[in-house]
């Protein structure tokens, strides 16, 4: 009740003044560490709207455990670039993937976050969980039935795909960060085909060339076999799939030409291609100027999308 009282009376200064601000921060943090969890949520709920969160209480609601933090993470105007690479750095996956569904990510923290090496054993973010809820709750319970039949589905087709993966295997899912993942998934969401492009060749520890030509493929074969071989979740590439390339929407069958794709593709022989992929880029940018010149004019973004 302090908590929030303490927090409406900030709401209501619509210019605070140093002094003002300093005072909040004092009380905020000794007020919020003796609340209850449901005023914790409440107190961050409302200061996510407000832009004028002084800097010291933006960066300790930030660090407070996904569960509590991530609507601040979302939508807090008072994050700035320098205090959101501090999060994803410091407090792990969860934090860096929540950042990552914010709307207004620079160049700058984008770059960050793609640089950063989350490992993908890391627990689920309880905020993925409170999602998860949300949207089954939305649901009617026939249709929650085949969603979670679905899913059961498609994760036994990825375990079976994995069960023979090569012992010297150093490609793969370990490649494929958690937070790598979320930027492919976002640009594809945006259709960003120059940043996606970035990303992937990020994952594939490859040059931009090599993953601009795996785009440019528009039967959509090349870029399933290398989101196959670096270990993406079957519903994301499948997503990033039919974003990128329309036609992949079409059904054979009961499923769409994207799962189909998915399912004929063997784990072990996607990282072969890949490693090969990687091999024939290894030699082609080091062979000489043309190599270089085709780094450093990669292609237009608005030639790497399909259109529709």
């Amino acid at each position: 009740m302090v908590l929030m009282a303490t927090v409406s009376s900030f709401e209501g200064l619509p210019y605070p003044s140093k002094s003002e601000l300093r005072q909040f921060a004092e009380l905020f943090m000794p007020l919020f560490s003796a609340s209850t969890a449901e005023a914790k949520r409440e107190a961050i709920a409302a200061l996510s709207q407000n832009p004028n969160v002084p800097s010291a209480v933006a960066f300790f609601i930030a660090s407070q455990p996904i569960s509590l933090s991530a609507p601040f993470l979302v939508f807090s105007k008072a994050l700035d670039d320098e205090t959101l690479i501090a999060i994803a750095r410091t407090q792990g996956a969860a934090h860096a993937r929540t950042i990552v569904r914010r709307e207004d990510l620079s160049p700058t923290v984008v770059d960050a976050l793609v640089g950063l090496r989350h490992s993908r054993h890391a627990t689920g973010s309880t905020d993925d969980h409170l999602q998860t809820s949300t949207s089954q709750a939305a649901l009617t319970e026939g249709e929650a039935r085949a969603e979670r039949e679905e899913k059961l589905r498609r994760q036994l087709r990825t375990m079976a795909r994995q069960m023979h993966r090569p012992a010297g295997d150093t490609l793969g899912v370990r490649r494929l960060t958690e937070v790598q993942e979320a930027l492919l998934v976002r640009f594809a969401r945006e259709r960003d085909a120059s940043r996606f492009a970035a990303t992937l060749s990020d994952s594939l520890s490859a040059s931009h060339w090599l993953s601009e030509r795996i785009l440019l493929d528009i039967s959509g074969r090349q870029l399933a076999t290398t989101l196959v071989g670096i270990g993406m979740d079957t519903d994301d590439a499948i997503f990033i799939l039919e974003c990128f390339y329309p036609h992949m929407r079409q059904l054979v069958g009961d499923i769409s030409r994207a799962e189909s794709m998915l399912e004929s593709l063997e784990t072990a022989e996607c990282e072969e291609r890949i490693e090969s992929w990687r091999r024939a880029d290894r030699y082609t940018t080091s062979s000489g100027s043309d190599a270089d010149e085709r780094r450093e004019e990669p292609t237009p973004a608005h030639k790497l999308v399909v259109r529709r």
